[in-house]
Parts: C-alpha cells; structure tokens; sequence
C-alpha cells in the first residue's frame, strides 16, 4: 500500500547536510517527495511509497547517521497524493 509519510525533524538540521542525506537515503528505498528547510530550523520530509521503506526512512531520521543534531521526529501518515516524480531539496 502506498501512503504519504510527513515528518517534522526538529534540532540542528540545517547546514549540516541533512537534506541530502534523507534524499540519500529516500532514493534506494524507492521513495519519492522532498526534503525542505522551514524557518523555524526544522526540516520538513515529505515521503510517498511503500509504508515499509516509508518505515526506513524515519528510521534513518532517527539514526545515529543522521547529520547534526536530532531532537524530534514528528510523523503524520495519511493516503499517498501522487504527483510526486522523484526526490528533491528544497
């Protein structure tokens, strides 16, 4: 089943490379969506695919891999839109 994963990553996670390692990490899994700076210092994750490689992928927001620092991963799932090609920063 397809699904939508979007996740709020809060800490230091801006220049540090973080939004290029979700997408370093989104692309092998199959995943498609975008990794985005908001204002606030976070980063939003928006992920579309298989709710198992969605399920990687917030493992590896988690991890110990992740670049800077990570305080909190919000999750929110919901039915897949589409309209997503491939994965992007923004």
């Amino acid at each position: 089943m397809t699904v939508r994963l979007t996740a709020t990553v809060i800490g230091r996670v801006q220049g540090v490379g973080f939004r290029y390692f979700v997408r370093r990490r989104a692309e092998p899994l199959g995943l498609v969506g975008t990794a985005t700076n908001q204002r606030n210092g976070s980063v939003e994750v928006v992920a579309e695919g298989p709710r198992a490689a969605c399920e990687q992928l917030v493992a590896a927001l988690h991890s110990d891999d992740a670049p800077g620092f990570v305080g909190d991963v919000r999750v929110t799932w919901s039915a897949a839109e589409g309209g997503l090609r491939d994965f992007c920063e923004r």
